[in-house]
């Protein structure tokens, strides 16, 4: 008889994006005639940049003769993305890298998800709250969440540490032991970020009590401010504890394409039951040597263009355009009254909603009077409720416009 894996019993029914395109299909059905725009996803709407897409076709071009055909790509990515990655992401900002901390993969969800393959059951599992969903669903999959309370909104085993308007959406340490944490900065879904002397504190606090950091760098891409770190190895000492994931999915527009990578550097330990140390850079190498064939080439000599001079240039254009979705968010939602926060290093608008509504009523209201698409704050974690997001992904005419419906909605 075959067994299931009964922790995937404990998950809610759908995944939080799933559940937000099932409502805005069912009134799409209901209502043909009216034009619904969605705010919510993060999945960019701008083509990729001509530079990328030139690098693709020479790619395929290669494919379709024998003495330059590719097969299987090296387990953690070809050498020539690598050098791009780490001269322009790292070296760049003085930091250093070597080329076997680098691996390639098809982009950080996938990553982050995959990253407690190598991480013991018994780790106690810490993450801000709003918080990705991937980061908390896979913990519960793999059987460190515990049981999920229900009157709580909470998983037994995770420690939640609450970013809210209260606090500045600045994470307090955690007053509970824990091993690992998740840190998401420019966040998803609050579009806030931490200054460098922020930061420093987290890596501070893991270098004294052994804690592994997992970075999520995903939006680095679309920080403006000069004193907010691209990288966690701008702290000092970080590449003893931390692990940085970056993704080139709303950086270069790859949402449909799939390409990231991940750095997990060669100073980084862990340790098993009896105290001995081990390279977590081993054991990700050793997984994914396991159960990751590597990403197409083609893939990722669309990627390496993304560091050419004209990519660059065209790339800069895409997020620019981008952000000035972000600012005209923000300003009209401000507009109404409502406290509003992120759009300045990240492409997404927190919102404070109206006394009087939950995140998924507010939602509803949303799409039923403006037919306007959004995520609801409570889908990102019990410190999400009263919070609604917004995304800068759109068209800037559908943004224009689904601002001017926003105009007209009585709160």
């Amino acid at each position: 008889m075959a067994l299931i894996n009964e922790n995937f019993l404990k998950l809610s029914g759908a995944y939080l994006f799933s559940e937000v395109a099932k409502r805005a299909t069912a009134y799409k059905e209901a209502y043909p005639d009216k034009k619904v725009i969605s705010l919510s996803i993060g999945d960019v709407t701008r083509p990729l940049a001509p530079a990328v897409t030139e690098a693709m076709h020479k790619a395929v071009e290669e494919m379709a003769h024998a003495e330059t055909m590719r097969g299987y790509a090296p387990d953690a990515g070809y050498p020539f993305l690598i050098e791009a990655i780490i001269r322009n992401d790292f070296n760049a900002r003085g930091i250093e890298a070597d080329r076997d901390e680098i691996f390639i993969s098809d982009g950080a969800k996938s990553d982050t998800g995959n990253i407690g393959d190598i991480f013991g059951c018994e780790n106690k599992v810490a993450v801000t709250d709003p918080v990705y969903p991937v980061y908390v669903d896979t913990n519960a999959m793999a059987g460190r969440a515990g049981e999920y309370l229900a009157a709580a909104g909470a998983w037994e085993h995770i420690t939640y540490i609450p970013c809210t308007m209260e606090n500045g959406f600045v994470p307090a340490l955690p007053a509970a032991e824990v091993d690992i944490v998740y840190l998401c900065y420019p966040n998803n879904p609050t579009g806030t970020t931490l200054t460098k002397e922020q930061l420093k504190v987290w890596v501070d606090y893991a270098l004294a009590n052994k804690v592994v950091i997992l970075f999520d760098a995903a939006y680095e891409a679309f920080i403006t401010e000069e004193d907010v770190p691209h990288s966690i190895y701008e702290i000092e000492g970080a590449k003893k504890i931390a692990i940085e994931f970056r993704s080139f999915s709303k950086t270069a527009g790859f949402t449909g394409v799939r390409c990231g990578y991940t750095v997990v550097p060669k100073e980084l330990m862990a340790f098993d039951k009896k105290g001995n140390r081990y390279s977590l850079n081993q054991l990700w190498q050793r997984r994914q040597a396991t159960k990751f064939n590597g990403t197409a080439y083609i893939i990722q000599r669309a990627a390496e263009a993304v560091y050419s001079k004209a990519g660059k240039k065209q790339i800069k254009g895409t997020i620019d355009y981008y952000m000035e979705n972000a600012a005209v968010i923000k300003k009209n939602l401000e507009h109404t009254g409502m406290a509003v926060y992120g759009g300045v290093n990240a492409p997404y608008i927190w919102a404070k909603i109206p006394e009087g509504y939950t995140s998924w009523e507010f939602f509803d209201k949303l799409l039923n009077e403006t037919q306007i698409v959004t995520t609801p704050g409570v889908g990102f974690g019990k410190s999400g409720e009263g919070y609604i997001r917004f995304t800068a992904f759109g068209s800037k005419e559908n943004t224009l416009e689904a601002m001017e419906r926003i105009k007209s909605l009585k709160l």
